[in-house]
Order: C-alpha cells, then sequence, then structure tokens
C-alpha cells in the first residue's frame, strides 16, 4: 500500500492530466451519442492536432528552461508559405523542399536564440517580434496570396496512411493490430530491462502485482488504440511521425545529460551555471530545436490543408503553450515531459473536436478552453504550494 502512495504521489501531475483526459473522452462520448469514439473520428483528432502536438513538444522544451516562444504559429505559416513557393511555383521535389523548410526553421530558431540566450533580451519580446516578423514576412513570399495544390507525395505526410500488405482484401487493416502486438512486446521488453536495471542500482520499483498491472493497462490501451485504428484506414503517417517524435525526446530528457541540464537551467540558471552546465548554449539549442519543430508543424499544417495560406498558423502559439501547461510543464521553468504535453495536447483536441461535434460555436469554445486552461495552472501552483 506505501509502494502504491508513493507512485501515486510522485506521479500526480501526470495521472490527474491522465485522468482529466479519460474524463473528457467518456464525457464528449456521452454527450455526442458515441459519435467521438468512433475510428474514423479518432483517426481525424489524430490528423486535426498533429501539428500542434509537434509544436507541444518542443514548447514543452523551451518552457522547461523558464522561457516562451509566442512566435511558433508565425514560424508555421512561414514555412509553409516557402514550401508553397518551392513545390508548387518552382516545382523542387519534396524531399529536398523538406530538407531546405526544415534547415531554414533551425535557422529561425538559431537567430532567435541568439538573442535570448547570448544578448540576453528576453524571451518574452524577442519572439513577439519573431511573430510579427514572420507573418509579415509569409504575406511577402504568398503575396496575400493562396498557392495551391501541393503534390501527392508531400500530402501523404499529412492525409495518407501506412499501406495493409497483409489483409488480403479484408475490412480489417491486420498490418495495424501486428504493429500494436509488436509494440506491446517492445513495450514490456523494455520495462522489465528497465526494472532490472533500478533493482540493480537500489531505486524505489512497484511491487510486482502493481508493476504487472501497469503491463496490463498499457497494452490493453495500444492494442485497443491499435484496434480501433484498423477498423477504419489504418495507422496514418502523422502518428508515425509523432510516435517517433515522442519516443526520441522522451528518451532525449530523460537519458541523455543535455536534456538533464535543460531541466537544471529551468530548475534554477545560477546553481546550473556553478554546477559547470553552458546555460546560454542550453538555451540556444533549445530555441533551434523549437524552430526546427515550427517548421515541422508549419509542413504538416500545409499538407492537410493542401494549400499555403496566409492565415495558416494563427493562434498555434496558445494552443501549444496551452498544451504544454495543461500537461504539467511549469511556466517557472524546472518542470514538464515530453508525453504530458501530448496528453494536454489531446485534451485540447478532445475539446474542440467534441464541442464541435455537439455544434457549440467557437466563441463558446474558446471560453472552454481558456477556463480549462486556468484550471490547470491553479492546479500546478496549488501543488506546489502543498
Amino acid at each position: 500500500m506505501d509502494n502504491f502512495k508513493n507512485f501515486i504521489t510522485t506521479n500526480i501531475r501526470r495521472f490527474a492530466m491522465v485522468i482529466a483526459l479519460v474524463g473528457i473522452a467518456i464525457l464528449f462520448e456521452l454527450l455526442t451519442n458515441g459519435s467521438l469514439l468512433t475510428p474514423l473520428n479518432i483517426t481525424n483528432i489524430i490528423m486535426q492536432n498533429g501539428y500542434i502536438i509537434v509544436l507541444a513538444i518542443g514548447m514543452t522544451l523551451v518552457i522547461i528552461t523558464a522561457e516562451i516562444d509566442l512566435s511558433v504559429g508565425s514560424v508555421a505559416a512561414f514555412i509553409g508559405a516557402v514550401s508553397g513557393v518551392l513545390l508548387v511555383t518552382l516545382d523542387i521535389p519534396v524531399f529536398l523542399a523538406i530538407i531546405i523548410c526544415l534547415i531554414l526553421g533551425a535557422v529561425i530558431g538559431a537567430w532567435q536564440g541568439f538573442w535570448v540566450a547570448y544578448v540576453k533580451i528576453p524571451a518574452f519580446i524577442v519572439t513577439l517580434a519573431g511573430m510579427l516578423i514572420f507573418r509579415g514576412l509569409t504575406l511577402i513570399v504568398l503575396q496575400g496570396s493562396t498557392l495551391a495544390p501541393f503534390p501527392d507525395g508531400f500530402r501523404s505526410i499529412s492525409s495518407a496512411f501506412l499501406p495493409d500488405i497483409l489483409s488480403g482484401g479484408s475490412e480489417l487493416q491486420l498490418t495495424t493490430l501486428i504493429v500494436g502486438i509488436l509494440l506491446s512486446i517492445l513495450l514490456i521488453i523494455n520495462e522489465l530491462r528497465l526494472r532490472r536495471t533500478n533493482i540493480k542500482f537500489g531505486f524505489n520499483i512497484l511491487s510486482f502485482p502493481l508493476f504487472v498491472g501497469k503491463l496490463v493497462v498499457l497494452t490493453a490501451i495500444i492494442n485497443a488504440f491499435t484496434f480501433t485504428l484498423s477498423l477504419y484506414a489504418g495507422i496514418p503517417y502523422v502518428l508515425i511521425i509523432l510516435v517517433i517524435l515522442v519516443v526520441g525526446y522522451a528518451f532525449f530528457m530523460d537519458k541523455t545529460t543535455f536534456g538533464r541540464h535543460i531541466y537544471a537551467v529551468g530548475g534554477n540558471v545560477n546553481a546550473a551555471r556553478l554546477s559547470g552546465v553552458k546555460t546560454r548554449k542550453v538555451k540556444f539549442w533549445v530555441f533551434v530545436n523549437m524552430g526546427t519543430l515550427a517548421a515541422l508543424s508549419g509542413l504538416i499544417f500545409a499538407g492537410r490543408l493542401n494549400a499555403a495560406t496566409p492565415q495558416a498558423g494563427t493562434l498555434f502559439e496558445l494552443d501549444a503553450i496551452a498544451a504544454a501547461v495543461i500537461g504539467g510543464a511549469s511556466l517557472t521553468g524546472g518542470v514538464g515531459s515530453v508525453i504530458g504535453a501530448v496528453v494536454g495536447a489531446l485534451v485540447m483536441g478532445i475539446l474542440n473536436n467534441g464541442m464541435s461535434l455537439m455544434g457549440i460555436g467557437i466563441d463558446w469554445q474558446q471560453a472552454i478552453k481558456g477556463l480549462v486552461l486556468l484550471g490547470a495552472v491553479a492546479f500546478d501552483i496549488i501543488n506546489k504550494n502543498k
């Protein structure tokens, strides 16, 4: 029992957000008469929120360092505009255009990171200026018009699905089911390896019954999710991109020296500096990373929209910040996780989708999302005070 209580106490914020996500999903499933959790709508939620999840991952790293980036929506729009020029106007090969756009996003992140990390201008001011600069550049590049359509190879990033080579004409996507089974096996192997490592070094671990229960729940969730996807069109490519990003960044933040330095800088920048952490370098590269992910988000959004428009990216920065904060990132720095950012983004995505299915107007949607964000921050502050 004490082991269970310690586990819950240590992960209280993470569990609270997961419980909130499940509760919101169940609520809207009931209110929409079962429309929310249909295979088609679950696929739509993933594809509609993919670009926000990408931004939320990058924003979480920025917030962990106790900084903020208000320019990501404008950067995403600018990169989308550049991709339109490269692919629609100049007819450059898709792969080359994507590489150019990602490099350009990294350069933009380096530009902003330089002013924040080395000139020590507050990130709020630098990225607010960036918001205006890149929104203006978007209008200049597109000359106020829309560029469309994109090549099919580019659109497939956001709207195509992993080919099903095993179903043999069956309506059930067998490839998707097998992917779910393989992911479950990998999860179990990884959890067993981590448990053996923790035992070896004398760390606190869950009791064996709780450990088995945790594996059963996680594998059930994975296979239920992939089974649901298999009933529609299978696994969208954007989901594969998201899984790679989430696993990669979670490993980076938890298992690498640089990831721990990011937490150290956000927790106490002076103590980190005295401990030998190159704090300016850390902040600089966090903004480079944010610029790259903003570029990727812009490409995903442009591909889904099948057009580069001057209005793209509007309020993306607020959605990304909200997702990171709802997912557990603290605006004072030093606290947050990649998994939490995904949970926060899904909370916002299900809220949007559920309210749209219910026919609630955009005015009430914005008000409700604002209350959810306020509640998440209040919970964080109350939890810290306790």
